[in-house]
């Protein structure tokens, strides 16, 4: 049973990345292509903004307190007044035509995030992609480096509870891998395709994802205007229709991590499709009877 909490009418672009802080009892967002970090509270019903100076494609939290992102040629750390960024790594940074996308800190708290292929300025074509991204590992040292190449898009990832299974996906090629990892070394091993994505079945392709505490995969199908919950072995246990199109990513938040929230985009909607789906990009708040897992924090 799904129970649609709220609908937060935030107008993003392209709303992104969603981590919750147990210890602040918020969570942070980001819209990629309005460049800008958000933090919803859910007592207050207030959304806080602090706009960023290039396009931010994924956060984490520090152990001590800001984040680590992902902006378009760089990983940095940004401070809690969300003003002081230091970055710890270009590894692209001569590279024009790329940007960092999706990313999260593994159970361990290494830092994981991809590059893409995206012109500076508004796409044409969302899947219109060369395979120039690389999928980078940033740990405690702030040592950078790259792990898988040859990427389209980079998305969906995510880690089993115990960590030993890593989630990702490149979105266009539809296919979910599943990665025996290495907790002790941060080093992905041997893949399984965990599960594909047919196109007859749905126009949807796995963005961002999370994990539930039961270690369930939940995948958010941008295009498909629904929710997928994956059992831990690769079958489909539960799809949720949402009143979006485009749903980005899904992180659980909330009293005991019991709130679904999911970020969603308006990009590359022409006006009839945006009065068709008049919440896009909206963050939605939804029940859906099981609980999240705690992310992990960036060790500072």
């Amino acid at each position: 049973m799904t129970k649609i909490l709220d609908i937060i009418k935030t107008k993003a672009i392209l709303g992104e990345s969603p981590v919750w802080s147990e210890q602040e009892q918020v969570l942070y967002w980001i819209d990629i292509k309005s460049p800008a970090i958000h933090c919803f509270n859910p007592i207050t019903h207030e959304n806080k903004s602090w706009e960023m100076k290039q396009e931010i494609g994924s956060i984490a939290l520090r152990q001590n307190g800001g984040l680590i992102a992902g902006f378009r040629s760089e990983i940095a750390l940004i401070n809690s007044d969300m003003k002081t960024i230091v970055t710890i790594a270009a590894p692209e940074y001569n590279n024009s035509m790329s940007r960092f996308n999706d990313g999260k800190c593994d159970r361990q708290g290494r830092f994981w995030t991809g590059t893409m292929f995206d012109p500076p300025g508004p796409p044409t074509s969302y899947f219109n992609r060369k395979p120039i991204g690389k999928l980078y590992r940033v740990n405690s040292k702030n040592e950078c480096k790259a792990i898988i190449d040859n990427i389209l898009v980079p998305n969906g990832l995510a880690w089993s509870p115990d960590g030993s299974v890593m989630y990702f996906t490149d979105s266009p090629k539809r296919i979910i891998w599943a990665y025996e990892y290495n907790v002790d070394t941060g080093e992905p091993g041997k893949r399984r395709i965990f599960a594909k994505i047919p196109k007859g079945v749905t126009r949807g392709t796995c963005d961002g994802a999370t994990i539930d505490c039961e270690g369930y995969y939940w995948c958010s199908e941008f295009r498909g205007g629904r929710l997928v919950r994956y059992s831990p072995n690769g079958n489909i246990s539960r799809t949720i229709k949402l009143p979006v199109s485009r749903p980005t990513s899904c992180a659980f938040g909330g009293k005991d991590l019991s709130v679904l929230y999911v970020t969603s985009a308006k990009i590359m909607m022409n006006k009839e499709e945006l009065k068709l789906d008049f919440n896009a990009g909206s963050l939605l708040a939804l029940d859906v009877g099981v609980c999240g897992l705690e992310e992990s924090y960036f060790p500072d």
